[in-house]
């Protein structure tokens, strides 16, 4: 009886699926292989900008972590087990936030979360028995500075969080991060009162001596146009290098001197700066 040569793997499989192995097979297998494709993608007129510039951004957030972004405990708008109905509502009205940690004496001391709208609830009902905020306080999610922001992101979507309070190694209260702090890092949004507003760019000329920048531009970008010195070490944007000239987080109308030129702050949150005047005068 004769030996039958074996048929060859290849010929099980349809001849779609074999071009298509031969088509990736000379593909990138690195994710900065992948990015440097997408980017001459982007230089055909294949890809839009806008859209290259959030898949650079997502790739980003996979690098980064909560301890990048978090607000630190110094700067988180908190309510005291304690506090008395009307002053906890000044709180929310003031901040104008939704979610607040509730401590018990000291910012190390995280008893919960209070939704602003659980308090208007109170409200609403016309409640005539004495107020206990452990009512209206939910429990609190704790998370590591060390976590990456990707895998943060996925468990605010399956869990249905928006806050969590970060701790640090020693389990200490480093601060919080809300889902909105995560978005941002991949979509980007600054909003403002200028012309910047609708703009995608980062730099907006207004006269020969006066441009308006968002505070995330690059300081490569930057230099391009405005030739500064070479930066601090480690910082990556024109907004860290006002910072760090401050050494501290400035307030909005704050201004700073920097080769010449004023950086005045026009739009900041409790975390970082959103937006600069730039000029001379």
């Amino acid at each position: 009886m004769s030996h039958m040569n074996p048929t060859p793997e290849s010929a099980y499989r349809p001849a779609w699926l074999l071009r298509l192995a031969e088509w990736i097979k000379p593909r990138p297998v690195t994710r900065n292989q992948v990015l440097q494709e997408l980017r001459n993608a982007r230089q055909r007129g294949l890809l839009e900008q806008s859209a290259m510039d959030t898949i650079e951004r997502v790739f980003r957030v996979s690098d980064m972590r909560v301890r990048d972004i978090l607000i630190p405990r110094s700067q988180m708008v908190v309510v005291e087990r304690d506090d008395e109905p009307e002053a906890i509502l000044n709180v929310v009205v003031e901040s104008g936030h939704s979610r607040f940690p509730v401590i018990d004496e000291t910012r190390d001391r995280i008893i919960g979360v209070m939704m602003a709208k659980d308090l208007l609830r109170y409200y609403q009902q016309d409640n005539d028995e004495d107020f206990d905020i452990k009512d209206l306080t939910r429990p609190a999610t704790f998370v590591p500075e060390s976590k990456r922001l990707n895998i943060l992101l996925s468990e605010f979507q399956e869990q249905r969080n928006h806050m969590a309070i970060v701790v640090d190694e020693y389990a200490g209260v480093a601060g919080l991060i809300t889902i909105e702090d995560v978005l941002e890092q991949i979509v980007g949004d600054i909003s403002d009162e200028h012309d910047a507003e609708e703009s995608e760019q980062m730099i907006v000329q207004r006269d020969t001596h006066d441009f308006i920048i968002k505070a995330l531009c690059g300081l490569d970008e930057f230099n391009q146009q405005f030739h500064f010195p070479d930066p601090v070490h480690d910082i990556e944007t024109i907004g860290g290098l006002v910072l760090s000239q401050f050494g501290r987080l400035p307030e909005r109308g704050e201004a700073v001197k920097i080769s010449g030129w004023t950086f005045e702050v026009l739009n900041a949150d409790s975390r970082r700066i959103l937006l600069l005047h730039v000029y001379q005068p």
